[in-house]
């Protein structure tokens, strides 16, 4: 797959498409039904199946503290992309500059002399343009001045109600991992690299691992029960805690897993825990357990861990979600 970095590194070769355009946050089943629709007909046309798509995303851009809750970074959202099967995706940078693009010059400079676009889907309600005057119906007015087709995105519904990634949010804000699994096609997960913490946990006999979380904000906070793939890692069982870390004053939001009876031979690539900084972690979200809390000391908070370590050792011993033989 193609990434195209902004529009000004468009070029000649990028250009004859069949095109859609979101955010496609989560890659839920929803957006999965709209790639499923562009390749098909990008095949069909022998085309490039095309994804434009915008950094920040509009909510961040316009009330970045009252934007939602990102589902899923850059860096996963261009991967699940190019799984689905997505030939290109022209990230374009939302700023004050594209945000006074008039929706006639979104359309010329875009999706004619950028893309080329020969067939673009959207959903009907699709808005575009300074002052958001560009809409479906513009679209297909367009499409016939230049050249290209324009159809709306086929509806997604689970339990009667439509897929989107606010639907995907609202479940695991209530703790609905298993509603969020079959909205998105497969577990809610979150990826990142390992950094170096303070080692309180260490202090704790509870080391763990910390996830550097790109993001404005965070979907889920509280703990919880995960399984970690990557670096020489899968399934492997875990506790998480997702939050800002209030008994030892933290000032910022973070993942921090510890690997349940994790030892240097259980790691495929044969090291210890050390060995994972600077990797690249995927943590599942399985089984809620309970809200963060701020306790009064570090002896209060130890043994709420390990209250925590054991719930989640149940939960993976009814389970069976884990490969680890707990």
């Amino acid at each position: 797959m193609r990434l195209i970095r902004g529009i000004h590194n468009l070029r000649d070769r990028h250009r004859g498409c069949v095109a859609t355009i979101g955010n496609f946050d989560g890659v839920h089943q929803g957006h999965q039904r709209i790639l499923d629709q562009v390749i098909a007909e990008a095949r069909r046309r022998g085309l490039k199946a095309t994804v434009m798509l915008f950094e920040p995303q509009p909510q961040e851009f316009f009330a970045p503290q009252q934007a939602p809750a990102r589902l899923m970074s850059l860096r996963d959202k261009l991967i699940a992309l190019r799984n689905a099967g997505v030939d290109q995706v022209l990230c374009v940078r939302f700023d004050e500059r594209f945000r006074s693009l008039t929706a006639e010059a979104f359309v010329q400079s875009l999706l004619v002399d950028g893309l080329g676009v020969e067939y673009l889907v959207v959903g009907d309600d699709f808005r575009f343009g300074c002052g958001r005057d560009g809409d479906f119906a513009y679209l297909q007015q367009a499409g016939g001045q230049f050249g290209f087709a324009v159809t709306d995105t086929a509806t997604c519904e689970i339990h009667g109600e439509r897929v989107s990634s606010t639907r995907v949010r609202a479940a695991l804000s209530a703790g609905d991992f298993a509603l969020a699994e079959t909205l998105l096609g497969r577990p809610f997960a979150i990826s990142g690299r390992v950094r170096h913490g303070d080692k309180i946990g260490r202090t704790l006999d509870l080391p763990t691992v910390n996830l550097a979380l790109k993001r404005l904000h965070s979907p889920l906070a509280g703990v919880f029960a995960v399984t970690v793939t990557g670096a020489g890692l899968t399934d492997q069982a875990g506790a998480a805690n997702m939050g800002d870390r209030p008994t030892v004053n933290g000032t910022e939001n973070r993942l921090e897993v510890h690997l349940l009876d994790y030892r240097e031979e259980s790691n495929d690539a044969g090291a210890g825990k050390d060995s994972l900084y600077d990797k690249h972690l995927t943590v599942a979200f399985r089984h809620y357990v309970r809200a963060e809390e701020k306790f009064a000391d570090l002896d209060q908070l130890k043994t709420a861990i390990w209250q925590d370590v054991k719930a989640v050792r149940d939960y993976f011993e009814k389970t069976g979600l884990s490969k680890t033989g707990l």
